[in-house]
């Protein structure tokens, strides 16, 4: 029954859409990161993964100029399940692929980049390829995923491992064009309140909360995805939530939602198991060991 639900949750979030392809080779491959990294073990949770993938973009939507871009040139407003799998798909290919597959996927977006030009709600303009604006993007995506992960799944993740992973995920940002980019923990945190008098929420922010805060899902899901959502404004910083117009939250809702969001992530790995794309990936990884192993003993 569990197992059903979850796989239907999948379903609901991201659509029916083709089961993943290109993840089992070449053998050997550990691609752009591998499996002692840190992005392997944070983005190998779902759940965790979803929290701060809607968090994540509640929040750089805070940005008119990274707003502008998505705005202007995608059908996000339309689709908004599709915004979430391509965001998705990128984190998987960049950390699971192969290395050409992840660096394809980089090169791809950087194509993309180049063409989103324009002039954001102040009739100000825009480039999405500006690398102060990618810095942005990247600063929140990597915390808000590093947040939800320690909230929903491992709070005593150290704080080597948490610098590591912003070390880790530093080549991504710099490979699409960031500079500077933090390399520790306290360096990130400290770079994304440097552009707080960027930040403004005005309507198009509001329609960006009120898509998610309805998300297309039927209904016997919208109970679930509601708790998924108010985890998601919990991972935002005091000060974005306040910048929304949301009131702080209780403790005593902060301990409901975390034990609820915990005890939901933990089934999902258990359902999801061999499943995953990090699982395929690890056995694309090792191949190459096993086969050695298996001529050795033959031999």
């Amino acid at each position: 029954m569990f197992d059903r639900l979850i796989w239907q949750i999948i379903r609901e979030v991201f659509g029916a859409g083709k089961p993943a392809q290109g993840f089992d080779e070449p053998l050997g491959d550990p691609g752009i990161f591998g499996p002692s990294s840190v992005a392997w073990e944070i983005h190998a949770d779902f759940v965790p993964m979803l929290i701060g993938g809607i968090s994540a973009l509640i929040m750089q939507s805070l940005h008119p100029d990274a707003l502008a871009g998505v705005w202007d040139h995608s059908n996000f407003r339309q689709d908004i399940k599709g915004r979430l799998n391509r965001t998705a798909s990128f984190i998987a290919a960049t950390t699971y692929g192969s290395t050409a597959m992840a660096m394809g996927a980089i090169e791809r977006v950087k194509t993309i980049h180049e063409k989103i030009i324009g002039l954001d709600e102040f009739s100000r303009p825009y480039r999405a390829s500006d690398p102060h604006l990618l810095a942005w993007v990247h600063l929140v995506e990597t915390t808000c995923f590093l947040r939800a992960f320690i909230t929903y799944n491992n709070p005593y993740l150290s704080r080597q491992r948490r610098d590591q992973y912003f070390a880790d995920m530093r080549l991504i940002g710099e490979s699409l064009g960031c500079q500077s980019l933090p390399a520790n923990y306290a360096q990130a945190y400290q770079q994304i309140f440097a552009y707080r008098n960027e930040l403004y929420y005005g309507e198009r922010v509001k329609v960006v909360v009120d898509l998610l805060e309805n998300y297309p899902v039927t209904p016997l899901f919208r109970p679930l995805f509601k708790l998924i959502m108010r985890a998601a404004l919990m991972n935002l910083p005091d000060w974005a939530l306040t910048l929304i117009g949301h009131e702080s939250f209780a403790a005593y809702d902060r301990t409901f939602v975390t034990l609820a969001v915990r005890a939901l992530s933990r089934q999902a790995r258990s359902t999801l198991g061999d499943a995953t794309i990090a699982a395929r990936a690890m056995r694309r990884v090792t191949a190459v060991t096993r086969d050695n192993d298996a001529f050795q003993i033959a031999s």
